[in-house]
């Protein structure tokens, strides 16, 4: 029997944080819960979680510092949750690293959905499943495997969360073609992201933080309308 996956539960209402541990739980998930910050950073290197739900507005240490200080240390996802709706707190949950943002109160089913959605990204393929169907462009300096998502460039292993690898991949894999922010939103958050475009606009800048440009290639903005792998004859 494979073991239950562990959802670590960050929130100080522990009504909510019990009623989250509830849903989870009659979805076989294993959950711990937690109140503040420093307790989740302590549960999160005791515990091994293999996804973090984590409430913003914490006593002490807040759920930014907690997920920027979780981020310096593994790439484990982390949904954030917050009562707080504006996108600019949208926005900096991404750039700090979460995988998802979720506004309070939020039905049980969708948390569940995102939750599932969220860890399937980040499940390994097996090698014989990705052996007949192997996702995979590659450019100079750059290897972009969807299959079992890893990217190299220059030689070196670059971690990267699976929604940066998975925009990568999808432009890199329409060479030179050009997609509105919106067409990137609906195909790598599909229904399961209710968001800004500027979502997007995030995560494009997180990439070209650690893919710079090649004298072949680019993440290139086309002004007005969104981006494009742009492919150059050598």
């Amino acid at each position: 029997m494979a073991a239950k996956q562990k959802i670590l539960i960050v929130d100080d209402d522990n009504n909510i944080a019990e009623l989250i541990s509830l849903y989870l739980t009659k979805e076989c998930f294993d959950t711990k819960i937690v109140n503040d910050g420093e307790e989740a950073l302590a549960a999160f290197e005791q515990y091994a979680p293999n996804l973090i739900l984590l409430d913003l507005m914490l006593p002490g240490i807040d759920g930014y510092q907690v997920c920027r200080e979780v981020r310096a240390k593994a790439n484990v996802p982390i949904i954030m949750l917050s009562a707080k709706g504006e996108i600019f707190d949208k926005v900096l949950g991404l750039e700090l690293g979460a995988d998802d943002y979720m506004i309070k109160p939020f039905d049980s089913k969708e948390l569940v959905a995102r939750v599932k959605a969220v860890l399937r990204r980040y499940q390994p393929v097996r090698a014989e499943e990705s052996t007949p169907d192997l996702k995979c462009v590659k450019y100079p300096d750059l290897i972009v495997n969807l299959s079992n998502y890893s990217v190299v460039y220059r030689g070196q292993a670059i971690d990267m969360p699976p929604k940066e690898l998975e925009l990568l991949y999808f432009l890199a894999s329409s060479p030179n073609q050009v997609f509105t922010r919106e067409q990137l939103l609906d195909h790598i958050w599909g229904y399961e992201y209710i968001g800004d475009t500027r979502t997007v606009d995030v995560h494009v800048k997180r990439l070209r933080e650690k893919i710079k440009d090649h004298a072949n290639w680019s993440l290139a903005t086309v002004w007005g309308i969104g981006y494009k792998f742009e492919v150059r004859e050598s």
